[in-house]
């Protein structure tokens, strides 16, 4: 009976002990819930981080810098209203711009085409140098120089395109009455230092030339220094434009040169109303390559 009795007894002290074992497993399972705390309160993080992008908003400030190049357009609108500066768009057609794009053969066989007297000369800084030895279409154009130093001064010899453009010139001249053209030069030699090769423009490449006086078949004198009777600033041709006071000798001379300025026969047209240097003639000027033309 007391063995019976001592076995209940361990019976009961090892179940109780398997009790008190197998109870802590129901208790582990908190501390994993434990854990997901942190995840959860790691996306906070995140969730602040897009606040800085969206507090970006200095390209807005970069935005107010393109309102400077808005208002730079403003300048070049200005431009337009110096009507003495035209760039038309048949510029290529005109024939300033025809002559000055030949070459000294090309050139050189219009003049001969045309019957026009010359001789080929040696200019430094001229493409295509030449010297006339007779009118152009009945009128002469020439220096005050005597004969003998008309063969060899370098003031008249021109360049060939100029010389198509001077020939242009002698037909509207021709139905002026007007026989001669009395220059003060084509040709002006450039300095020492000009470089071997280089072609010049206006009067260092024989391309322009400064007339002085028409003068008619009658022996009439149209002096541009005592006749034209402009000023500094002043139009020349077109509307708006007059000499003061209108003679019949600075209406003659205005029909000559605007006729000329209307058939585009010169880039540059130069009168005593541009500078005080340019009182006593026209210069007239073929400029190689560019589609405009100045009249001033």
């Amino acid at each position: 009976m007391n063995r019976l009795a001592g076995l209940l007894a361990l019976a009961c002290f090892a179940g109780l002990g398997a009790i008190a074992i197998a109870a802590p497993p129901p208790a582990k399972p908190a501390k994993p819930a434990a854990k997901p705390t942190k995840p959860a309160a790691k996306p906070t993080k995140p969730a602040a981080k897009p606040t800085k992008p969206a507090a970006k908003p200095k390209p807005a400030a970069k935005t107010a810098k393109s309102t400077k190049p808005a208002g730079k357009p403003t300048k070049p609108a200005a431009k337009p209203k110096d009507t003495r500066f035209v760039a038309p768009a048949d510029a290529t057609t005109s024939p300033a711009y025809r002559y000055g794009q030949l070459s000294q053969v090309d050139c050189e066989a219009e003049l001969t085409k045309r019957t026009i007297g010359f001789v080929r000369e040696a200019a430094r800084g001229v493409l295509a140098p030449v010297r006339l030895t007779g009118p152009l279409q009945g009128v002469t154009f020439r220096t005050d120089l005597g004969d003998q130093a008309r063969a060899t001064t370098p003031w008249e010899i021109g360049d060939c395109r100029l010389v198509l453009a001077l020939d242009d010139l002698a037909g509207i001249l021709k139905q002026h009455g007007i026989v001669e053209v009395r220059h003060y030069s084509m040709y002006r030699p450039p300095p020492k230092a000009w470089p071997d090769g280089k072609i010049g423009t206006r009067h260092d490449g024989a391309l322009a030339l400064d007339a002085g006086r028409f003068v008619a078949k009658d022996g009439t004198v149209l002096d541009v220094d005592k006749h034209f009777h402009g000023a500094i600033g002043a139009r020349t041709c077109g509307d708006g434009a007059a000499p003061y006071p209108a003679t019949a000798e600075a209406l003659a001379l205005r029909s000559i040169l605007c006729e000329a300025v209307d058939r585009r026969l010169f880039n540059v047209v130069l009168t005593p109303n541009y500078n005080p240097p340019h009182k006593n003639h026209f210069h007239l000027e073929v400029t190689e390559g560019v589609k405009w033309f100045l009249v001033h």
